[in-house]
């Protein structure tokens, strides 16, 4: 049996007509940038987020670093987040002049670990990122404490994780922003790049709108120096259609992942953990796995594909080399990328793939 990681053409067939129909209406207008479709989009998943406001914006990167921008973080500045993630959070930190500071995670979640980040914390510090990984909320009230004692912003990476909520508390309620990602293998994902910040802070929605449009509240007057950042009317035209459909998605995703416990219960693999605070909505599947990579191989060889978030740790890429860490800086995170491995999760996935799946994970173990 040949087993898909992601199936994006079995989520489009049952939508074909209504995404077609969009796509069309937006040729139709000729409204290609900042059409009807971006400013409905934005209400319509404020609504969802249970935010006041939403911005939307060309990628989850652009989120992120506009999020930031708008912050007035930057040069002599530090920002705390987590390495054991996409580059993203610490790069766009990076890329406005300022620190990043990493702190290693917990192991059971795989999200930055609170009782780590009181140390990291110094005079420079003006912001946490936390990471919202593979779907699950990182542990927000612990977060909230320790960014109100030190009087530190929190910006909520939720790329990975529309949905999701803490204690009933869905993502964009803590801090001042949260930032998503519509990328095309998200739960919520376009047919291109595109990303949004959710925020109840006027404020700084309208800046982050500003910037997205190179610092223009008027047309050719500018109020600041900005960026080219905006979603595609297109873009936001078929994840109109689609996010109907997110929570019906999400349920099918979950129930995935339940078979997937169930089925390797009996085997030497560890299963993703639950925050009993969360409602994981699975954007990824992540198991730890004995002899990781000779798991992958074999299973690569079945037809079974497989994939590793995060084979290196942000801390030891070329790229942040000059923030001086070592190997053994965060040793969760550098066990972490030795040991995790994620299985195929969409919500079309059979039950008897998974079963093929899980059926040779088994066997390997029994070698």
């Amino acid at each position: 049996m040949k087993i898909k990681f992601l199936d994006l053409k079995a989520q489009y067939k049952p939508l074909k007509k209504e995404i077609d129909k969009a796509i069309q209406n937006v040729i139709n207008s000729s409204q290609f940038i900042m059409g009807e479709d971006v400013m409905k989009l934005e209400r319509e998943v404020a609504g969802f987020c249970g935010t006041k406001y939403a911005v939307a914006l060309g990628s989850g990167t652009d989120a992120l670093f506009l999020s930031v921008k708008a912050l007035d973080i930057g040069s002599g500045d530090e920002v705390i987040t987590t390495p054991f993630t996409f580059i993203s959070p610490a790069e766009v930190v990076a890329q406005l002049g300022a620190k990043p500071v990493f702190c290693d995670i917990d192991p059971k979640t795989f999200n930055i670990d609170p009782s780590k980040i009181p140390s990291k914390i110094t005079k420079k510090t003006r912001a946490i990122i936390p990471v919202h990984l593979f779907g699950q909320m990182a542990e927000m009230d612990s977060i909230s404490n320790i960014s109100q004692k030190a009087g530190l912003e929190i910006i909520e990476d939720a790329a990975q994780a529309i949905g999701a909520t803490y204690k009933k508390k869905q993502i964009g309620g803590f801090g001042k922003i949260a930032c998503l990602s519509f990328y095309p293998t998200k739960n919520l994902g376009g047919y291109g790049d595109g990303g949004m910040a959710v925020s109840d802070n006027k404020k700084i929605a309208d800046k982050i709108a500003w910037l997205r449009i190179h610092g223009s509240k008027e047309k050719y007057y500018y109020n600041m120096l900005g960026y080219g950042a905006r979603l595609d009317t297109i873009q936001a035209a078929i994840l109109r259609v689609k996010l109907k459909h997110l929570r019906k998605w999400t349920r099918a995703r979950q129930k995935v992942a339940r078979i997937y416990d169930e089925l390797l219960s009996d085997s030497p693999i560890a299963i993703p953990y639950r925050n009993p605070n969360c409602n994981h909505v699975f954007h990824i599947y992540c198991i730890r796995a004995p002899q990781r990579d000779g798991l992958r191989d074999y299973l690569a060889k079945k037809d079974i594909p497989t994939f590793i978030y995060y084979p290196l740790g942000l801390h030891l890429q070329e790229a942040f080399r000059y923030l001086g860490y070592r190997r053994g800086s965060f040793p969760e995170t550098e066990k972490a990328c030795r040991e995790t491995l994620a299985l195929p999760i969409y919500p079309e996935i059979t039950t008897s793939e998974q079963e093929y799946v899980c059926e040779e994970i088994k066997k390997f173990y029994k070698k």
